[in-house]
């Protein structure tokens, strides 16, 4: 990852943030609880952008325009609505356990290996 990338990352975080400053209050406490969530459970894209952060922005943006609170739109329970997101996404919990299966399965073979 280049000097640039980052910089264009750190970019567009500011901008995404200045949208997320711009929402009512109580969709930006949601928001920093979503947030706080994906990061620590989250999909592996969200360290290489804002992808999956802006389409939620964008959605509580309708919200708001409809004149929705923001449990209207999120539900009662914000981890499950950030788990139906990230449901199509790889998440850290996903790879690991791949690298994991990987690494245990590389291990075994070569057991097999010198037993034949």
């Amino acid at each position: 990852m280049g000097i640039q990338d980052i910089i264009e990352g750190k970019k567009e975080w500011r901008a995404h943030m200045a949208r997320v400053k711009a929402l009512p209050q109580d969709y930006q406490i949601v928001y920093k609880e979503i947030q706080k969530y994906l990061f620590k459970v989250g999909p592996v894209e969200l360290t290489e952008g804002t992808g999956l952060l802006s389409g939620i922005v964008d959605l509580f943006e309708e919200g708001v325009a409809m004149g929705k609170g923001v449990l209207e739109v999120t539900g009662r329970d914000a981890a499950a609505f950030c788990d139906d997101l990230i449901k199509d996404s790889k998440t850290y919990a996903d790879v690991y356990q791949k690298s994991v299966d990987q690494e245990v399965n590389e291990a075994l073979k070569k057991v097999t290996d010198k037993t034949n």
